[in-house]
């Protein structure tokens, strides 16, 4: 019997809006562009560069395509966690194949806002946050 983990997570910025398709079946299709940057220092000059990688996250769960519709605008800040997979097609017209890796959000994938929707950091839990109150209260009578 084989085992094997298929996870990919990033924290990136939303390269455009969302892009939502209508399918043959009826059904929906979103597609985002996640940018991730990196920096590193280059050997040769010293000098510290910056990279950035586009990745292509799809879902086809029409819950999610609904939020993503209402939220998912050009520049905000998001965390998503999901599988790669990879796919073959063709280009109208072309003989040969294309290959496309892309991250699947499927039931148990995860995508999460880290900004207020003008593009400012969410706070951080204050000590009187309800929240940490509510979780106070309960006190001793978590089970674990």
């Amino acid at each position: 019997m084989a085992f094997g983990l298929n996870r990919a997570e990033i924290i990136g910025r939303l390269g455009a809006d969302v892009t939502v398709n209508h399918l043959a079946n009826g059904g929906r299709v979103a597609n985002l562009s996640i940018a991730t940057d990196e920096s590193y220092i280059d050997k040769n000059s010293g000098e510290r560069r910056d990279r950035t990688e586009w990745h292509r996250v799809v879902t086809f769960q029409d819950g999610l395509v609904a939020m993503l519709e209402k939220h998912a605008r050009k520049g905000r800040l998001v965390y998503v966690a999901g599988k790669l997979q990879s796919r073959r097609w063709r280009k109208d017209g072309e003989d040969t194949d294309r290959f496309s890796t892309e991250i699947m959000l499927v039931p148990g994938g995860r995508v999460q806002f880290l900004d207020k929707p003008n593009g400012t950091p969410a706070p951080a839990p204050a000590a009187g946050n309800e929240a940490v109150q509510a979780a106070d209260e309960i006190g001793d009578e978590i089970p674990f």
